[in-house]
């Protein structure tokens, strides 16, 4: 269906060797989904340091044109996915003015719950897993909000998939600091995703019926990096966790549709 995560492609310096490997890894990318027969590329919005890229919106648009330019050579599309923890798009409003920019027919979103929900209602530095900036009441308000706007304000041609994942709260809440490179909602990601209904705690139905509500019928994905409640890591039967991931995409719909 789809080749991803490309990442950290946008926004370095002109004449930089970070550029040039950033468009020869573009087009070895392009030469694996030739063999693969995809013409999906997902790419995720960079978190590479501020002190290293340019985080303008003319930086990044003219960047990700380039590639979309790139890509439409093959008939290829491009889906860009805000994470986050990234420096200049960590949210979906964030990657939506973007691809509006960018203004290429074969260029789109990669939308995902947990990313949208991690980056405007969680947070896994706090005690309460929740961003504690301002109230709860105003929090819930704010995030129903954003999810009117989703539905309102994206065309459902312009997303491309929609990938489901869920998140643990982290407990103790996880250091607010940078380790390995990778800050704390990057870290969350990468070891704190079950499926739905697995213990997770975020409100991925909101996020997947403000994606539905703009008309998406488009593929769903579900995406799981889960190591267990503290990150560890965690035991599978693989075919047994395949039939149950399919059990929770399938009570994931009926819910979003039982309204």
């Amino acid at each position: 269906m789809m080749l991803q995560p490309f990442a950290n492609f946008e926004g370095w310096p002109k004449g930089s060797p970070e550029r040039g490997d950033a468009f020869a890894r573009a087009r070895g990318w392009i030469e694996i989904m030739e063999a693969l027969g995809t013409d999906l590329l997902q790419v995720g919005a960079t978190d590479t340091p501020p002190d290293k890229i340019s985080t303008t919106r003319e930086a990044i648009v003219s960047d990700l044109r380039e590639l979309a330019d790139l890509l439409a050579e093959h008939n290829f599309r491009l889906a860009y996915e805000n994470w986050c923890w990234s420096t200049h798009a960590p949210g979906w409003k964030e990657v939506w003015k973007i691809v509006s920019a960018i203004d290429r027919p074969n260029v789109g979103l990669c939308l995902d719950t947990f990313q949208t929900a991690g980056s405007e209602w969680a947070d896994p530095t706090t005690g309460s897993g929740l961003i504690e900036e301002v109230p709860y009441d105003v929090l819930q308000k704010n995030f129903s909000a954003s999810m009117d706007e989703l539905a309102r304000t994206v065309p459902p041609e312009k997303i491309y998939l929609l990938q489901i994942s869920d998140a643990y709260k982290v407990s103790p809440p996880l250091k607010n600091e940078t380790i390995e490179g990778l800050r704390p909602r990057g870290r969350w990601s990468h070891d704190y995703r079950p499926m739905p209904y697995d213990g997770g705690y975020l409100p991925i139905e909101d996020v997947a019926k403000a994606v539905l509500k703009t008309g998406f019928r488009g593929w769903f994905s579900m995406e799981i990096f889960d190591g267990g409640p503290e990150g560890k890591g965690k035991k599978y039967e693989l075919e047994a966790y395949a039939k149950s991931a399919m059990q929770s995409m399938q009570k994931l719909l009926i819910n979003c549709t039982d309204e």
